[in-house]
């Protein structure tokens, strides 16, 4: 079992930054596929980012392809979301998420496929 700790979250004007950072527990964080979700409230989660274990396969969200970037750190237990440009409607309570998968297996982007979820982390975007 993995435990994952959201941080990095905050307000920030319209065409700023964040960087957002995701802490897992547990000695086999690289066996893990990881994702990025958010949520609007009285909306559905919905996909942002993904990664597979290794970190060489990304998959991103048409709404934030060429703004946001995922990343891993293996050696560190950390996946990372950095985000530029941020628009208003980036506006959510951003989530970290982890799958269980085979070496060989790429990314998830669908909430259903993760297995483990952190407690999520408010991002708000000013016009």
């Amino acid at each position: 079992q993995v435990q994952l700790v959201e941080s990095g979250g905050g307000l920030v004007r319209a065409g700023g930054s964040l960087r957002l950072s995701c802490a897992a527990s547990g000695r086999t964080f690289s066996t893990y596929a990881m994702g990025w979700f958010r949520q609007v409230s009285g909306k559905e989660r919905e996909f942002v980012a993904a990664i597979n274990r290794s970190g060489g396969i990304t998959y991103y969200a048409d709404s934030v392809k060429g703004r946001f970037t995922i990343s891993r750190d293996n050696a560190k237990n950390t996946v990372y979301l950095q985000m530029n440009s941020l628009k208003p409607e980036d506006t959510a309570v951003y989530y970290c998420a982890a799958a269980i998968t085979s070496l060989w297996e790429g990314v998830r982007t669908l909430v259903r496929e993760y297995d483990y979820w952190g407690q999520g982390i408010q991002v708000t975007v000013s016009s």
